[in-house]
C-alpha cells in the first residue's frame, strides 16, 4: 500500500473538493461581469463554459489513467525525467499558492468592508489561517470530510435566494440572443477564473477509491458548480434591470438587501459571515496542495513544517503591505490567463505527449 491508497477519499469527497475549489469569491461579481459582455444573455456563456470544463476534465482523467498509482508529479518524473518532475512541482506549488492567496485576499477585503472595517488585515489573516492550518496539515480524506460538512451546511442558501423571486421581472431575460452569439462568446473568458481548480484532480486521483468513476466525479463537480453559477446569475438578472446590474460590484450580496426578516435587520451580514466557510474550500485545499508539491520536491511526506512557513509568509505579507481590490483584480486577471494554460492547454498537451510515447513504444516493441 502506497502513501496515496493509505488515505483514500470517496467519490463524494472527490466531487465536493473539486467543486469547492471552483466556487470561489468570484461568484459574488460573476453576474456583473457576464452582463458587461453579453447583457442578460450572459447566462448562456455559463452553459458553453460548462461544456469546455467537461472536456478539460476528460483530458485530465485520461492523463491520470496513464499512471493511476501516483500524482501528476510522479507521472511527469516517470515519462520525462527527474528534473521535469521537480520543475512541475515548483510550477504547481506557485499556481496553487496563487489561487489560495487570491481567495484569502478577496475574503479578507470582503470582511473588512462588510464586517470588520477597523480590524487590521493581518489580524483577519491570522484568524483565518488558524483553522486553515488545523485542516490542511492532514491528508486529503480530512479535506474531503470538511468539504462534505460545508456543502451540507450550505444547502439552505439557494432557498433564501429564491425569496427574491417575488420581485423578479422575467422580461429582463427576453428576447434571447438580443445581439446574436458574438457577445455570448465574448463572455466565455469571464467564466474561466470561476472554474479554476480542476487540476486538483491531478493530485487527488491516486487517493480516489473508485478510480473508474473519476470522470463521473469530475462531470458531477463541474455540473454542480455550473448549476450554482447559473442559478445565482439568473436570480440577479431577474432582480436587477439590464442597466442596473452593472452598477453593483457584488450583485450576489446586494440582491439580499431586498429580503427582510423581523428578527434580523441586515441579512447580508449573516450571509457574508457564512460565506467564509464556502470560500475556505478554495484556500484550504490550495494550501494543502501547495505544501504537498513542496514536500514532494524535497522528498518529505510530512507537510506541516512547509505549511507553517507558508502561513508565516502570508501573515508577513499582510503585515507590511495593504492589498487593495484593484491589486486583487489584477491578480485574478493574471490567474485567468495562467489558469487557462494550466487547466485547459496543459492536459491536452500532456495527453498528446503521453499517447505519442506509448504509440512509439508499441511500434518499437519496448
Amino acid at each position: 500500500m502506497n502513501r496515496y491508497t493509505a488515505t483514500p477519499i470517496s467519490l463524494m469527497q472527490f466531487i465536493f473538493i473539486i467543486s469547492g475549489i471552483q466556487v470561489s469569491v468570484a461568484v459574488l461579481s460573476l453576474p456583473r461581469k457576464l452582463a458587461e459582455f453579453a447583457g442578460t444573455d450572459g447566462w448562456i456563456a455559463l452553459l458553453l463554459g460548462w461544456a469546455i470544463n467537461v472536456t478539460a476534465s476528460f483530458l485530465i482523467i485520461q492523463v491520470m489513467k496513464k499512471h493511476p498509482e501516483g500524482t501528476l508529479l510522479d507521472l511527469v518524473t516517470r515519462y520525462m525525467g527527474r528534473w521535469a518532475g521537480r520543475m512541475a512541482a515548483i510550477v504547481f506549488a506557485f499556481y496553487f499558492l496563487s489561487l489560495g492567496f487570491d481567495g484569502l485576499t478577496r475574503s479578507i477585503l470582503l470582511v473588512k468592508i462588510w464586517l470588520l472595517p477597523n480590524t487590521a488585515a493581518y489580524v483577519i489573516m491570522i484568524l483565518l489561517l488558524i483553522p486553515t492550518y488545523s485542516i490542511a496539515r492532514y491528508h486529503p480524506s480530512v479535506l474531503g470530510r470538511y468539504a462534505e460538512l460545508v456543502v451540507f451546511l450550505s444547502i439552505w442558501i439557494p432557498l433564501v435566494y429564491m425569496l427574491t423571486l417575488k420581485n423578479a421581472h422575467w422580461l429582463h431575460l427576453m428576447p434571447l440572443l438580443k445581439k446574436g452569439w458574438g457577445p455570448v462568446f465574448s463572455a466565455i473568458p469571464a467564466t474561466i477564473y470561476p472554474s479554476l481548480g480542476m487540476v486538483s484532480a491531478f493530485f487527488l486521483y491516486p487517493n480516489l477509491r473508485k478510480k473508474e468513476k473519476a470522470f463521473t466525479g469530475m462531470l458531477i463537480a463541474n455540473t454542480l458548480t455550473s448549476l450554482l453559477y447559473l442559478f445565482i446569475t439568473i436570480i440577479c438578472f431577474l432582480f436587477f434591470s439590464p442597466d442596473e446590474i452593472n452598477t453593483y460590484n457584488d450583485p450576489v450580496i446586494s440582491v439580499l438587501k431586498s429580503i427582510e426578516f423581523k428578527f434580523i435587520e441586515r441579512i447580508e451580514i449573516l450571509f457574508i459571515s457564512f460565506y467564509l466557510f464556502i470560500f475556505s474550500l478554495v484556500w484550504i485545499p490550495a494550501m494543502y496542495l501547495t505544501t504537498f508539491c513542496t514536500s514532494w520536491l524535497l522528498g518529505k511526506q510530512d507537510n506541516r513544517m512547509h505549511l507553517r512557513l507558508v502561513c508565516l509568509v502570508l501573515i508577513m505579507v499582510y503585515y507590511f503591505h495593504k492589498l487593495t481590490f484593484n491589486q486583487s483584480d489584477r491578480l485574478e486577471l493574471i490567474l485567468a490567463y495562467v489558469g487557462f494554460g494550466m487547466e485547459y492547454v496543459l492536459p491536452a498537451c500532456l495527453l498528446l505527449y503521453l499517447s505519442g510515447i506509448q504509440f512509439f513504444q508499441k511500434r518499437s516493441g519496448v
